[in-house]
């Protein structure tokens, strides 16, 4: 069973998506502060953490900052609905994905099980690195290295740069990025995937000319480049 971290101070909501995760077959722990959800999130004992933007004392914002400085443990955000700058801030310090409220707890199920499957939770067998350049993707680990050292990522940002490793050389669509990597299809006004990927190439190196080797395609997407 799957050790879920549920985050949220409006405790009726949370004793209803902490219910229905567990009839789902996860283990739920729930918390309803935001400095609480940092001390849980950092002991070890959970597999995935849900958080709330909106909170007392400490936000669901601060939560995320203070988590990522410690751990790469897989991180969902619940976002009130429309409120873009919380999502983009909440992707640019490293949430995997989010939820807008009021959301369905289906929804959600769904979205965490999307997370741990891009977190290497699937028994998919090992795969030979993916290797251009100075970048070495080693699906086998999760992991990522740039020149020889390796490169903190998190879940989602791992599972853009596998899928555009083993794509190189030819352009991936932001509808087929989101499909694959955050396990949802692309809505309208999305900068999900943009955020996530400007995250990646602020932790990759360049090449030689100074480009990242992650490049924009008009009207057609991204590409890794093979150099």
């Amino acid at each position: 069973m799957t050790a879920v971290l549920l985050v949220d101070d409006d405790v009726e909501l949370a004793e209803m998506l902490g219910d229905y995760l567990a009839q789902e077959g996860f283990t739920v722990t729930t918390v309803h502060d935001g400095a609480s959800g940092v001390e849980e999130a950092l002991s070890g004992k959970h597999a995935i953490a849900v958080l709330d933007v909106m909170m007392p004392k400490l936000s669901g914002i601060e939560a995320l900052r203070r988590i990522r400085a410690a751990s790469a443990m897989p991180v969902l955000m619940l976002t009130a609905r429309g409120d873009d700058m919380d999502r983009i801030v909440g992707l640019e310090l490293g949430a995997d994905d989010y939820v807008p409220k009021p959301c369905l707890p289906r929804e959600l199920a769904a979205r965490l099980r999307a997370i741990l499957r891009r977190g290497g939770q699937s028994g998919e067998p090992p795969n030979a690195p993916l290797i251009f350049g100075l970048l070495c993707v080693r699906p086998e680990q999760r992991r990522v290295e740039w020149a020889g050292e390796a490169v903190e990522l998190t879940s989602t940002e791992y599972g853009l740069i596998e899928i555009l490793a083993r794509h190189a050389g030819r352009p991936v669509s932001k509808e087929e990025l989101s499909e694959q990597a955050l396990g949802r299809p692309l809505a309208r006004f999305d900068r999900s995937i943009d955020v996530h990927l400007s995250s990646i190439r602020h932790k990759l190196g360049t090449l030689a000319d100074g480009r990242s080797c992650i490049q924009t395609v008009y009207r057609q997407g991204y590409q890794l480049i093979r150099a």
